[in-house]
């Protein structure tokens, strides 16, 4: 027990993190974040890879690449504009982004019961 506890000690706290700072002009920040937050507010919770493909359909401009809408999301994130849920079935994990205002309707997969696919002999 002793042991454990001077382990305990001994770790290094994880180091704070500077808030994100966007090297875009306002007025561009301002229409990429709208964009998004229609999309993620239209077409409920989506993943990183649903939200760049319904942003690639709409053509934005500003957005130079996924990393970069990434870092926007994570941006809109810190100030409380969308927000990231785990749905969690068994070992998998699925992070969805979603509004504040929107009620989450993730549905949970249970792998065992999943009657859409026909039982085989």
């Amino acid at each position: 027990m002793f042991a454990t506890a001077v382990l305990y000690i001994a770790k290094k706290p994880k180091p704070m993190m500077k808030p994100i700072e966007l090297k875009t002009p306002p007025e561009q920040t301002q229409t990429i974040t709208r964009v998004i937050f229609d999309i993620v507010k239209e077409h409920g919770p989506l993943t990183i890879a649903d939200t760049w493909e319904r942003l690639k359909e709409v053509g934005l401009r500003g957005l130079t690449s996924k990393r970069h809408m990434k870092i926007v999301m994570r941006w809109m994130r810190e100030r409380q504009k969308l927000r990231l849920i785990c749905n969690h079935v068994g070992p998998h994990k699925q992070f969805l982004y979603t509004t504040w205002f929107t009620k989450s309707n993730v549905k949970q997969a249970r792998p065992g019961n999943d009657s859409s696919q026909p039982k085989l002999p």
